[in-house]
This record gives structure tokens, sequence and C-alpha cells, in this order.
């Protein structure tokens, strides 16, 4: 069933729902890593699972115009829209990952790309809970487009097809995102106080 695309697949498993177990072969070690960066480990297994769970009960629905042949974009859509609900969870997530980067002193890859030149001087032990402070404070659309592409390494096309939003949208959230985290970190940085 390699040669078979996902969309293929997925309408096989109309028929033979057994099928569907192929896009979970395929695609769940991406998606529990996904869900891994944004919930921890504990959470990221059992929201996998619901992931896999919403995606077999709406197969139907799974539209290839739409979303290509590729059930990936779909299957992190899901997962977005899922791991959105834990939004509190995963910030205590984030901020724990800021702290261990602190400690160790490691780049944190989310961050590195928009926030380095905002606050080269401040060391690693300091930037990080600066980040992850900011990363907080961005509306759950703008942080969804960031982790997305820079976590992930999903495409503005992939972004744009696991969100349900137009492209230019993909491309304007990530520039406003970027410009509030710089904003949100320069502001906590050197004021202490957000905008």
């Amino acid at each position: 069933m390699e040669d078979v695309t996902d969309a293929g697949v997925i309408a096989d498993s109309l028929t033979r729902p057994a099928a569907f177990g192929t896009i979970f072969d395929r695609h769940a070690t991406v998606v529990y890593r996904y869900l891994v960066r944004r919930l921890g480990p504990d959470e990221a297994e059992a929201i996998t699972g619901e992931v896999f769970r919403i995606a077999f009960e709406r197969r139907a629905s799974f539209d290839p115009e739409r979303t290509g042949d590729g059930a990936r974009p779909w299957l992190y859509g899901i997962a977005t829209n899922l791991a959105a609900k834990h939004r509190r969870r995963e910030m205590r997530r984030v901020h724990a990952v800021a702290r261990l980067a602190a400690e160790r002193g490691t780049p944190l890859d989310l961050a590195d790309d928009v926030a380095t030149s905002v606050i080269d001087g401040v060391d690693a032990a300091q930037r990080w809970p600066l980040v992850a402070e900011a990363l907080e404070r961005l509306p759950q659309a703008e942080l969804d487009v960031l982790v997305l592409g820079a976590w992930e390494g999903l495409d503005d096309h992939d972004i744009a097809r696991s969100l349900g939003i137009p492209l230019g949208t993909v491309r304007s959230r990530r520039h406003r995102a970027r410009r509030h985290l710089r904003e949100l970190i320069e502001a906590i940085a050197f004021t202490g106080r957000t905008p």
C-alpha cells in the first residue's frame, strides 16, 4: 500500500475501515513528535490517539482538493486544534524548555530566528525565559504559525493546509508574530513591561 497516496488510503477506508491504519502507520510518529514539542510527552501520547480518532471519524470529509494527496497537513490541523485546547500546559512546557535551555546555554529553535537580533546583549541564561514569556503572550493564531514552521519545518503551503487558512494569511500571521515577538521580548527585557 506504499504506492497508494494518503488520499487513496482514506478513500479506501470509507468502505474498508481497517485501511485507515495505514494513515496511522505513516504519520503517527511525526504527529506525536509535534505534540511532544507543544504539550510534553505525557499529553502527547493521549492527544496523538485523539488526533487519529478524530481523523478516522472525519475521514469522509477529507478533501484532497484542499489539502493535497497527503494527510499530514490535515492531521497537523487536527493536532493544532487539540493543542490549542491545552494552551496553559503548552506554555508551562515552553517555560520549562526555556529554563533547560538557559541552564544548558542551548538555543531554542523557535525563538532563535525571531529574537536573536533584538536581544543580542542578553546572555542565554536571561534570553530564554524572556522568549518563553513572550511566546506565552502571543495570540494563539500567531503561535500556531510559528510552531508549525519552526518546530515542524512545514512550508507555508502545508501550514495553510494544516490550519485551513489562505496562504497569504500564513505569511501575514508569521510576519505579525515575528514583529510582535520582538516587541514583547524587547519590552520584557528592557522595561519589564509588555506593550
